[in-house]
């Protein structure tokens, strides 16, 4: 079973206008589920992976975003916070077919509320094979959960899969999680370095590797994805596409990566896979709904290039 952990889940009012004027007036809302660990959760459901999300859920919007989840038959538990959920409003102009996020102030976690959800997280990740840590932090203490979560996973021999930004995310990484991946703008914010060519790109999946990350994963959109299998190095590119909203692809594609390892696919069939689902992903105004044939039909469009030191794609070895 796979774990996916959100500790900062966003609980989505998107409000659809015909136009957007100096006055306006909706003509339909909705309110859906929202944060990277539940997005994986979703999409994860679509392509028959067993899985279940721990996050924690507080106040009013707490309440609404737990009925959202159990309506999608997502499996989850939560930890309760004082502090309410945080929220986010989408507003969508038909005319122009633009989609804007404003996201609202991020929930307070208390130290006895960590300490609840690492008690459960321990218990979880026993039971899991595979365990994600997607998306932000509420609060700088919350941190602590994704380190020990690491560590945990180390000492009951999980992979884990570490999905995050922020000022913490060098230390995280030397940490050694099985699996990395990040988006390069987020990489380059969250770490101040300069990752503006391929020959930095590649340092920085050395750099990786050197910390015991086995699978690393960088993408940029709509452009070359770059990969690393332990020392080896690959640039993927994606499919042409007609991009709605990009909203959840790095989700989706990290959906691509676990059903890989689940299945015991090799590198390159798993690593086509991610991508085409980041990609028919974006094609889509909803997040993390990708059918398992819509992502296959772009599987063809899909290639992988060696970087530096040479090996071959069919390689059928291990990937972890």
């Amino acid at each position: 079973m796979v774990l996916t952990v959100t500790l900062n889940p966003l609980l989505e009012k998107k409000l659809y206008f015909h136009s957007i004027n100096s006055k306006n007036r909706a003509y339909k809302e909705e309110y859906l589920a929202g944060g990277k660990g539940i997005n994986v959760s979703r999409q994860l459901n679509l392509l028959g992976i067993q899985n279940h999300a721990l996050t924690f859920l507080g106040g009013a919007n707490g309440k609404r975003l737990r009925s959202i989840i159990e309506s999608e038959n997502i499996s989850f538990s939560i930890v309760s916070s004082k502090s309410e959920t945080r929220e986010a409003v989408l507003i969508f102009d038909e005319e122009n077919q633009k989609l804007q996020t404003f996201f609202g102030i991020n929930s307070e976690i208390s130290d006895n509320e960590i300490n609840q959800f690492l008690d459960k997280l321990e218990k979880s990740i026993v039971n899991s094979s595979i365990v994600v840590f997607s998306g932000s932090v509420p609060n700088k203490e919350c941190s602590i959960i994704i380190e020990k979560g690491i560590e945990l996973c180390h000492k009951h021999d999980k992979i884990s899969i570490l999905d995050t930004y922020g000022d913490n995310l060098n230390n995280l990484l030397k940490l050694g999680p099985t699996v990395v991946h990040n988006n390069l703008n987020e990489l380059k914010s969250s770490l101040s370095i300069n990752l503006n060519n391929e020959e930095n790109i590649v340092e920085l999946l050395k750099q990786l590797y050197d910390y015991g990350i086995k699978l690393a994963f960088l993408t940029s959109g709509e452009k070359d994805i770059y990969a690393a299998k332990s020392d080896f190095h690959y640039k993927i590119s994606t499919p042409k596409i007609n991009e709605k909203d990009s909203t959840g692809s790095g989700d989706a594609f990290v959906s691509g990566i676990i059903y890989g390892l689940e299945n015991s696919l090799v590198f390159s069939d798993f690593v086509k896979l991610a991508a085409a689902l980041g990609a028919e992903n974006a094609q889509s105004w909803e997040t993390c709904r990708v059918s398992l044939k819509n992502a296959q039909d772009l599987l063809e469009q899909v290639k992988i290039f060696e970087i530096g030191k040479k090996i071959k794609l069919i390689d059928d070895s291990p990937t972890i």
